[in-house]
């Protein structure tokens, strides 16, 4: 496993860790025995950093991580999330009050004494401009509830605000082939800052791995399903905002990619990984063959600047015209 530094915060996190989105919900059908066999061999490798969220099964992701890490908390790093509990909109849920509420119940999920990084998950830019919401985080982690805190974003323009708190140790962002514009400020300014990036959807709902045909239909309690046009939440988070059709179409087109590198899925991780600003990617997993799968990407070829530059090209003609919910 290799390792890199989560920005200025003294942690140093595996380049390939997990997120529990799917073994929580919202992915289809999952098994918690397959859930919690996924995350021992993760650690097995070496993994050391795992991402979650309160809303997670309402809670099921955070009470698979407290199970697989248990005794195993100073070697294994939780991030976790809030605010999506309750009305993303109202201020009230942004109150020192209120926050401290969602962490004392994520904490006796995680059965942990402090949260490693506490993010706000995917807020409206008026709550982060208003900016209160950072000195309630300051006052958890003074009361060290909290070692860090982050924000997990929507679009470079959210990233960039919150990276004028000087409270905010990382950002979590939609980042992939499908998805680069990031590349351009964001991750740059970001590094300067000393800010730790966390890639969500690194492939792009699975569109990335190349397995999926116009046709794929995916079951009813699956995001891909009922937010494919972002009915539920922003359609950024689901295929990174295409529509699946086109997703599917593009693609195709990436199949290349996949020369040398064992697969679509672990090139494309590749590439977010060719970014050094990037700390960590965080795809999600069912079971272990998946997991076994996404370790792999740390070991395949880099790719060259002349891929590198047909990849941006591809993105600004093909990609960039078709995404919605925001960059």
């Amino acid at each position: 496993m290799k390792y890199r530094k989560l920005g200025n915060t003294g942690l140093t996190v595996s380049e390939v860790s997990f997120g529990t989105w799917a073994i929580g919900g919202d992915w289809g059908n999952s098994s918690d025995e397959d859930g919690l066999k996924g995350l021992q061999l993760a650690m097995e490798q070496g993994v050391n950093f795992f991402d979650t969220a309160d809303v997670y099964g309402a809670g099921h992701a955070e009470e698979l991580l407290a199970k697989a890490t248990k005794g195993k908390h100073d070697e294994v790093h939780i991030a976790t999330k809030f605010c999506r509990a309750g009305d993303i909109h109202d201020p009230d849920n942004y109150s020192a009050r209120r926050i401290s509420e969602y962490c004392e119940q994520s904490l006796r999920r995680l059965e942990r004494e402090a949260i490693d990084l506490y993010q706000i998950h995917c807020p409206p830019i008026e709550i982060l401009r208003d900016g209160s919401v950072f000195a309630a985080l300051d006052q958890l982690k003074a009361e060290g509830k909290i070692r860090h805190y982050g924000v997990s974003v929507e679009t470079i323009e959210e990233g960039l605000l919150c990276l004028d708190y000087p409270g905010v140790a990382a950002l979590q962002i939609i980042f992939n082939l499908f998805r680069q514009q990031p590349a351009l400020e964001l991750l740059p300014r970001a590094a300067t800052r000393g800010a730790g990036i966390l890639v969500r959807l690194p492939l792009a709902s699975g569109l990335l791995t190349g397995k999926f045909k116009e046709s794929s239909t995916f079951q009813a309690n699956d995001h891909r399903h009922f937010n494919a046009n972002g009915e539920q939440f922003n359609v950024g988070e689901t295929f990174s905002g295409l529509p699946f059709a086109e997703g599917v179409r593009l693609a195709r087109q990436l199949e290349w990619i996949a020369g040398g590198r064992g697969n679509m899925a672990r090139a494309s991780m590749r590439w977010i990984l060719d970014h050094p600003a990037v700390s960590c990617v965080i795809p999600g997993f069912k079971n272990e063959a998946q997991v076994a799968d996404n370790l792999a990407a740390s070991e395949v070829p880099a790719f060259s600047s002349t891929e590198m530059e047909r990849l941006s090209g591809f993105y600004r003609s093909e990609v960039a015209p078709h995404i919605r919910g925001g960059v």
